[in-house]
């Protein structure tokens, strides 16, 4: 999964990483498949978010949800390169809360940000080699994102049963759910 800041691999479809996937684990790609529905579900909700926002919160926004694409792009690319089929994306997903203004768009963006780095925590789990390297790249990002929204830090980011949310309630390992709204 490259960072943003590093060119894709050769056309859509090519496999993530510097070449052949290395062999992994048969729980790698659920994990891999789960990560990139938390990506897509990250996606929709910075949309809905990102229309409640201004000034630099906005830009904030803005470049979480190009991060969250291209981790997207990259998820797919490694469920391809494990012989799998990437996931698609639900039509609409189901927000955990109401976001009628700014300060529920920031809550939103955090819980955004935790959901997606409990993803990343579990595939760092069932992963191996660069797989897993990449996953604790990207379960890092979030969680400095998820900082940078809720304006500190919680303790073992990505691992819900151990930090719960801002509000002390755990957390669930997937993003927004599928469903309309």
């Amino acid at each position: 999964m490259p960072s943003p800041s590093t060119p894709p691999a050769a056309g859509p479809d090519a496999p993530a990483g510097r070449g052949a996937p290395a062999a992994q684990p048969p729980t790698a790609l659920p994990a891999l498949q789960s990560a990139l529905a938390a990506e897509h579900a990250a996606i929709y909700g910075y949309g809905v978010l990102g229309a409640r926002l201004t000034g630099e919160r906005r830009n904030q926004a803005r470049d979480a949800y190009q991060a969250h694409r291209s981790q997207r792009d990259a998820l797919r690319r490694s469920v391809r390169g494990l012989g799998g089929e990437p996931e698609a994306a639900a039509p609409a997903y189901g927000l955990p809360f109401p976001v009628p203004d700014q300060e529920a768009a920031i809550r939103l963006a955090a819980e955004l940000e935790d959901r997606v780095a409990a993803v990343y925590a579990d595939l760092v789990a069932r992963a191996e080699a660069d797989l897993r390297r990449d996953a604790a790249r990207a379960l890092r990002e979030a969680a400095v994102r998820a900082v940078r929204w809720r304006g500190r830090g919680v303790p073992f980011p990505g691992l819900p049963e151990r930090a719960g949310t801002a509000s002390g309630a755990p957390t669930t390992p997937g993003a927004v759910s599928p469903g309309s709204g």
